[in-house]
């Protein structure tokens, strides 16, 4: 084993209240004094999860120490629970033959999560470290398509014959080893092993031994294929309610499975991507990402609103005149300019939201467009007629509250049909709707908004 364990199920650490700050404060005594037997004796009851939370907590000194102190009894499952960036420091500390240890303890699909974030030459160095079989495993997952069911599956499945009886499988499910540690359904396949029905367990356990499998199967069995994106396996889960799937290749041949505990991971990853690219951050922008890493990460979205910024500043030079003769519109002109931006943000989470649920589609689009863009119309209307009243009981102008009101109800109608249009129109193009940011609808509004509001005012009160 080199040091490494195999996975192991909860225990009675998580019971006891698992990552308690009592108990984090205990763990930096301990790592803090180098008292590494101390710190083994208080993390060996951890579930493997909460031991990659723990690990991704500390400093880098003080994880150092911890991993050492685990290295010959390091769990395998925690590599395939920390983040990237945390995994790479481990990993390198570690070594690639303990990596190759842990890799070879892992389901198929955890370990080509692992396996694949390795440079090349790593890759092939654990690889080689594996037994064949299993390695041939892995080097199947890595050829299919990044974030493709592929590499989401499971290689190993419980797959039998339609014609056994139930006292068959259940027979075959006792004496046969390397069947997963944990399964839902035994999925019933075909001379050439595609799969043409399922039977979960609990109708296995209610059903007389002497009773075809086919006979209390479930013809209703929904297929992936395996270069199917892992968002779409997402959407057919929450669809379906699966608990898992079978998982084929190009000629409908049966080659993994994919289990909704995977599939967890997936939302999470999914939803997580589109909140960094709606706040303009990058995929591998985290919490324990390097600085300089963060910073490179950052830089391009900082530009495009240094880009945006410039461009509203440009608006407003056009203006300048005019602001010197009624200082009043530059009191005024960020009210306009927050408002369309917190409208335009607000249309653009819903329609992102809507396209991810597979809510918004081409089919509705307009309708769903025009709706946001009547919402914006009304929205701020009822802004204009408020915050008139206030820029009239401010300046004694009610000149300049018709304009600041004009302003805010065209500002609010342009962020409600562009916050709504603009995923649209970047996922028709075949882009990730989500990378409409902020950063390009609130230099929409902001460059209308100054442009309505000034221009406006140029005509009307000059």
């Amino acid at each position: 084993m080199n040091g490494v364990l195999p996975p192991s199920g909860p225990t009675d650490g998580e019971a006891s209240g698992g990552l308690t700050p009592e108990f984090i404060a205990s763990v930096y005594d301990a790592l803090d004094q180098i008292d590494t037997e101390t710190a083994k004796e208080l993390t060996g009851s951890l579930h493997w999860s909460d031991l990659a939370d723990l690990l991704e907590g500390l400093t880098d000194e003080r994880r150092e120490t911890l991993v050492e102190a685990l290295r010959i009894e390091f769990p395998a499952n925690v590599l395939s629970e920390l983040d990237e960036s945390v995994r790479e420091r481990v990993v390198d500390q570690l070594g690639l033959s303990e990596v190759a240890s842990a890799v070879a303890d892992l389901e198929t699909d955890d370990a080509i999560n692992i396996v694949e974030e390795l440079e090349e030459h790593e890759q092939l160095e654990v690889l080689e470290a594996l037994p064949e079989s299993y390695r041939t495993l892995i080097e199947e997952g890595l050829s299919y398509p990044e974030d493709s069911a592929g590499r989401l599956m499971q290689r190993s499945t419980v797959a039998m014959p339609s014609h056994w009886t139930v006292g068959q499988a259940i027979d075959y499910m006792r004496e046969t080893d390397g069947l997963p540690h944990d399964f839902y359904d035994i999925f019933l396949v075909d001379p050439r092993h595609r799969p043409i029905g399922v039977v979960p367990l609990g109708r296995i356990l209610r059903t007389r031994r002497h009773v075809a499998l086919n006979a209390v199967m479930s013809s209703e069995l929904k297929i992936i294929p395996v270069n199917m994106d892992q968002e779409e396996v997402a959407f057919q889960f929450r669809q379906r309610d699966l608990i898992s799937a079978p998982v084929v290749d190009g000629v409908g041949r049966l080659v993994g499975v994919i289990t909704v505990d995977d599939i967890v991971d997936v939302i999470h990853e999914e939803h997580e991507e589109d909140i960094m690219r709606l706040g303009g951050v990058g995929e591998e922008d985290d919490l324990f990402a390097a600085v300089l890493d963060t910073m490179r990460s950052r830089f391009p979205w900082l530009l495009i609103h240094l880009v945006t910024a410039v461009i509203a500043a440009g608006v407003i030079s056009l203006f300048a005149s005019t602001i010197e003769e009624l200082v009043a519109l530059a009191i005024l002109m960020p009210i306009v300019a927050a408002m369309g931006g917190t409208a335009s943000v607000q249309t653009l989470t819903v329609a992102v939201r809507a396209i991810a649920m597979r809510q918004l589609t081409p089919a509705n689009a307009l309708r769903t467009i025009g709706k946001e863009a009547v919402v914006g119309l009304l929205n701020g209307t009822v802004f204009a007629i408020f915050i008139g009243l206030v820029s009239y009981v401010w300046f004694d102008n009610l000149a300049l509250s018709g304009v600041l009101a004009m302003a805010i109800v065209i500002n609010f109608f342009v962020a409600g049909l562009s916050g709504s249009a603009l995923p649209v129109l970047i996922q028709k193009l075949g882009f990730d709707p989500a990378v409409a940011s902020s950063a390009f609808l609130t230099s929409i509004t902001d460059v209308v908004g100054f442009y309505v509001f000034l221009g406006l005012a140029s005509v009307l009160l000059l």
